[in-house]
């Protein structure tokens, strides 16, 4: 083994490096990928721990989970650089010179680019379990203003670290002058705030509504025509569940700019129509119906005592009783079973004073050569279909 080693064809040069360098710098990547994931679980622990104040140690397979894959990816390539070192390569920052050949100078700057993608990868999932620590705070509070800023800031903080990693790299890898850079943009800064002219105001709007509060993740709210539960609240936009499931995005702007109906905050559900009886309606049956429909609605033990059950309207075809009443919740589905429930009540005292739903009515008459009318037939339509 000692007459092994100290052959001369270990001393052999290839390419300005012995093969014994080639050796030790295959055995330092072969070491990196067999341990690789065992070095950087054991890094992620470290880390863990250095933060154990900041977090319960329950969390700390979800950092792993978060964490272990970019470390992978940073831990290798430190076994890489390590690797090359052994081989004189690569060169350091302060060695390229404007002469150097190309190759040299393209392996070391996308070496570089590639630490600064995993350094920033690190980071960008630190700060999604940094979220999601708050988040699992916020589901044990009562409050529903962190559920809304929790996403909000993590998003943000990931924007902040992109852009800076970005201008690291420019200064460090390319040589870009970033101070002259970010002085530069000022001068064209007012092309760009007019082309992200919208950008810019849904950022704005997205702090009102952070500041303003006039709803929370989780409300039933309505915009214009649109009626839907907030999901999230974005930069740029809010997106809402509607009634029908889809999901829809709305600018912030919009949400600050329209009409905005927070219906959760109601505190009771509003139901009004008209029940429409027929012209054979005696006014004792009009005052018994009403008069028992708003005892049975008032005694109720789902609405309060803001009924009012009143015969209101004489149409050309019907006598319409108004029916108005207030549910005691903010679930729609409890809401229409309420409805429902009431509704067939209000079928059954009908039907027990004698009184008919109207339906619309039309009289036909035909003249006789003396001109003197005469009723000849009488129809009933619904939804323009003959009722004969």
């Amino acid at each position: 083994m000692q007459e092994l080693l100290n052959s001369e064809w270990l001393s052999h040069e290839f390419l300005g490096n012995t093969v014994a360098d080639y050796i030790l710098s295959a055995a330092i990547l072969l070491f990196g990928l067999l341990f690789n994931t065992l070095l950087s679980r054991m890094l992620s622990g470290l880390i863990y721990k250095l933060g154990s104040r900041l977090w319960p140690e329950s969390e700390l397979p979800e950092f792993r989970r978060l964490l272990v894959q970019p470390l992978e990816v940073l831990v290798f390539l430190v076994f890489l650089y390590l690797a090359f070192q052994v081989l004189n390569y690569p060169v350091q920052p302060e060695d390229l010179k404007a002469g150097d050949p190309f190759l040299k100078t393209f392996l070391l700057r996308t070496y570089q680019v590639f630490v600064i993608v995993a350094l920033t990868w690190v980071l960008l999932r630190f700060a999604d379990f940094v979220g999601l620590v708050f988040q699992h705070r916020n589901e044990r509070s009562a409050s529903k203003l962190n559920e809304q800023l929790v996403p909000f800031f993590k998003d943000f903080t990931k924007v902040l670290i992109v852009i800076f990693s970005f201008l690291i790299m420019l200064g460090s890898v390319f040589g870009v002058n970033v101070t002259g850079l970010v002085a530069g943009l000022g001068v064209g800064g007012l092309a760009v705030a007019f082309a992200a002219k919208e950008s810019i105001e849904n950022l704005l709007a997205s702090f009102t509504i952070f500041l303003d509060k006039p709803f929370m993740a989780g409300d039933l709210v309505q915009v214009g025509e649109m009626i839907g539960t907030v999901e999230k609240v974005g930069f740029r936009s809010t997106r809402i569940r509607t009634l029908e499931k889809s999901f829809v995005t709305v600018p912030n702007k919009l949400m600050i700019d329209k009409p905005l109906d927070n219906l959760t905050l109601r505190t009771f559900r509003r139901a009004k129509f008209d029940i429409r009886l027929t012209y054979n309606t005696t006014s004792q049956q009009l005052r018994a119906i009403t008069r028992e429909i708003q005892e049975y609605v008032d005694q109720h033990p789902r609405t309060n005592q803001d009924t009012r059950v009143r015969f209101l309207t004489l149409t050309p075809d019907s006598k319409d009783v108004m029916v108005l009443y207030f549910v005691d919740t903010m679930d729609w589905f409890d809401f229409i079973d309420i409805k429902e429930e009431i509704n067939y009540k209000i079928v059954e005292i009908v039907e027990k004073h004698g009184a008919d739903f109207a339906l619309p009515t039309q009289k036909l008459y035909l003249h006789r050569p003396e001109g003197k009318p005469e009723p000849v037939q009488e129809k009933s339509y619904i939804g323009g279909a003959d009722l004969e």
